[in-house]
């Protein structure tokens, strides 16, 4: 693969780096602490089940998947290189 001017291993570098950053994004969305009996937003009980299986949470699940969906992200590395961005 032409790399132009990046280095020998700078698209394993930019693979590495974007792994290590979708880590640390979901590593700090973990929720810790004590579980609530009723979602935050809509205050419908939580169930048994889901707070045993779920430590620290806080909402249900129908509110946790809209929560979910309106934090996707696109997979584009930003930190990226100027080059490798031009070519």
């Amino acid at each position: 693969m032409a790399t132009g001017w990046a280095g020998d291993g700078a698209v394993q570098d930019q693979i590495d780096a974007t792994v290590e950053d979708a880590v640390k994004r979901a590593r700090s969305r973990i929720a810790s602490g004590p579980g609530l009996l009723h979602c935050e937003e809509c205050d419908e009980p939580i169930p048994e089940a889901r707070r045993q299986a779920v430590p620290g949470v806080r909402l249900c699940v129908v509110c946790q998947q809209a929560q979910d969906n309106e934090r996707a992200e696109s997979g584009y590395n930003r930190r990226g290189s100027k080059d490798s961005q031009l070519r």
